[in-house]
């Protein structure tokens, strides 16, 4: 990507984000409940091969028109989103889907600070106080006397590595290729899953509701989420795509107490408001230091 998009399409691509968030938080309670009958690898490997199958039927020449540079991109930004994915549902098997959805959404303060890393730019003060605040916050949500527990910590994980495919995704993108590119993470996903999973063999939801939300994770949360993240990153810096992604925690935590009967409580109410504070205060703080450019703002990542 290059120089910036023009109004009305950075417009439609935040919309789309936006709405990808709002599909991924209704995500949380349904793979919670799911857990209980479907192991977590198992559940992966069959919702991203579906999502991979239907794909291929629906576009089966957009695999072919992607360059050899292209496809080296989709193995590395699949097996990032790959591994995210198992360390994070792993973690919903041992932790409340709000508390999953805030530590989850800690990949927007790591974007910049991955950004400063990978890409040679700069933070300012304000973007370190947001990253000081968005500790305090989840420790806040998570801490049990001096531990965190393992199901907090490898979800942690998890968002580091979504925050390194966010940069990646956000130097390597393009809207030509957005199709392609989706397409062939989802395949990579899937079999890094089936490769984990096939020594005990895979074990297949039984009721038919629980076929119903895989297809849903599948199709809308997975396919269609990840085409419309790939399209928009092409249009978008990182930092501002993470910062519009923040909002998955806040809709995980809608649907977890609207309708999985999880308690409201201060700890969640505290820590939720200062990660999301942490998050905003990344997009709202300065947007450039003396010697460098926002870090969202650079697209140059090689491979």
């Amino acid at each position: 990507m290059t120089g910036f998009a023009r109004p009305r399409t950075t417009t439609l691509a935040t919309l789309a984000l936006l709405a990808m968030t709002m599909v991924w938080g209704s995500t949380f309670i349904l793979i919670k409940d799911l857990l209980d009958r479907v192991p977590t690898l198992d559940f992966l490997a069959v919702r991203f091969l579906v999502a991979g199958a239907v794909m291929l039927v629906v576009a089966p020449r957009a695999l072919g028109r992607l360059s050899a540079q292209g496809r080296r991109r989709g193995l590395v930004l699949g097996g990032l989103y790959g591994v995210a994915q198992i360390l994070q549902t792993a973690g919903l098997a041992s932790t409340a889907a709000s508390v999953s959805g805030f530590v989850t959404g800690l990949y927007v303060v790591a974007t910049p600070l991955l950004a400063a890393l990978l890409l040679r730019t700069r933070l300012t003060t304000w973007t370190w106080g947001a990253v000081l605040l968005a500790t305090t916050g989840l420790a806040t949500l998570t801490l049990d006397g001096v531990a965190v527990g393992y199901g907090e910590a490898i979800t942690l994980v998890a968002a580091v590595l979504y925050a390194l495919h966010i940069v990646a995704l956000g130097a390597w993108s393009s809207a030509e290729d957005a199709l392609g590119l989706s397409i062939l993470q989802l395949l990579v996903i899937a079999v890094i899953c089936l490769v984990a999973t096939a020594p005990d063999g895979v074990v297949l939801p039984s009721r038919t509701g629980d076929w119903l939300s895989v297809v849903y994770m599948a199709v809308v949360a997975g396919a269609a989420a990840l085409i419309a993240q790939t399209w928009a990153q092409a249009h978008l810096a990182p930092t501002r795509a993470a910062i519009v992604m923040s909002m998955e925690p806040v809709f995980a935590a809608t649907f977890a107490v609207g309708l999985g009967g999880e308690s409201l409580t201060w700890r969640l109410l505290a820590g939720g408001a200062m990660v999301v504070t942490a998050m905003v205060l990344v997009e709202a703080g300065p947007r450039r230091t003396p010697s460098g450019p926002d870090p969202g703002e650079v697209q140059h990542l090689v491979v």
